[in-house]
């Protein structure tokens, strides 16, 4: 697999009052101003699911002809309960099953995406933390390989899945002979990390990986930095705007320089996410904010907050520093 290294981001563009689970999606106006945004400094970017907000967006990156490829995901529920989920996954035999036919009907629409926009989505991956121990959407080692199998049949872009650094390790051994690469994730702050500890723990959980599959690569999916937390799993004294940018630069320099192709999560915060709680950890790990207004991990970069429009794509404006 060669993949050129280049900047990366994952991106979804869900802004207040839309969510995937009220069915309330981004307009192909919003989704271009987005990513008139992330074409200035990004290349790459990771879309999670099929859905119609993937689609949009794939549209927008064709119709506006946007220097933009794309790793797309999908969507997949749990095919078995799982007893060891914190906020509980325990599922009937139909609920089950249901999940394991809309799995396939995923698998299926990702095929049909990438054959369709197979010069824009450069990969794809099987799923989403659907193996690790604390997951809510568990899926068997040997369901997830024939996944693999069946888009492997039909499509040429190179396959993954994206994970928590722990499996790979043990538990999908036999996923990653499957594999064209392996995509990890790793997240300081929610192992009770300071910024200080950081950029070490995070060499770690990749070589913890990397060591073991020395033949096959290694890519990391996510990796980033809350700004805010009402304690709930990240203390609030380790969640700032100034954490936040002191471990992105830590993170891309080193993921530069050791040629680690990083998708750092994530491009916007998104105010669908987790409790109602309105400074609940998984809503604030943006480098811009819910109104597209970057944030100090962004100055360098981005002139100036002022310039973003929400009312139009047009970023003609935008102070942008060539970097």
């Amino acid at each position: 697999m060669n993949i050129t290294h280049a900047n990366a981001i994952c991106y979804s563009g869900y802004r207040e009052g839309q969510g995937p689970g009220q069915g309330i999606y981004p307009s192909y106006e919003q989704i271009k101003q987005d990513l008139l945004i992330l074409t200035q400094h990004w290349h790459y970017i990771r879309l999670y699911d099929c859905g119609p907000h993937a689609e949009l967006t794939l549209s927008v990156i064709s119709n506006e002809n946007l220097d933009l490829k794309v790793m797309l995901g999908a969507d997949v529920g749990a095919e078995m309960s799982n007893p060891n989920c914190p906020w509980g996954a325990d599922y009937s035999d139909e609920k089950l099953q249901a999940n394991k036919l809309q799995n396939i009907a995923n698998i299926d629409k990702l095929i049909a995406l990438s054959t369709k926009y197979q010069d824009i989505i450069f990969s794809v991956s099987i799923g989403n933390e659907a193996s690790v121990d604390w997951t809510d959407h568990m899926v068997p080692v040997d369901r997830l390989i024939s996944f693999v199998h069946r888009i492997k049949a039909n499509i040429k872009q190179p396959v993954t899945f994206c994970e928590n650094y722990i499996p790979w390790v043990h538990k999908l051994a036999d996923l990653v002979a499957e594999l064209d690469f392996i995509s990890i994730h790793t997240y300081p702050a929610w192992e009770y990390k300071s910024i200080d500890e950081a950029l070490d723990y995070t060499k770690q959980n990749y070589h913890f990986v990397a060591n073991q599959y020395p033949d096959t690569p290694v890519v990391i999916t996510e990796a980033g930095w809350t700004t805010q937390s009402n304690g709930r799993g990240i203390e609030p004294w380790n969640a700032s705007q100034e954490i936040q940018a002191s471990y992105y630069k830590q993170l891309v320099d080193w993921s530069n320089e050791e040629q680690i192709l990083t998708f750092v999560f994530e491009a916007f915060d998104e105010p669908w996410k987790g409790s109602e709680h309105p400074q609940e950890p998984e809503k604030h790990w943006g480098l811009f904010t819910v109104d597209r207004q970057p944030k100090l991990v962004m100055n360098d970069l981005f002139a100036s907050a002022n310039e973003f429009d929400s009312d139009q794509v047009e970023l003609s404006n935008l102070a942008i520093e060539n970097c």
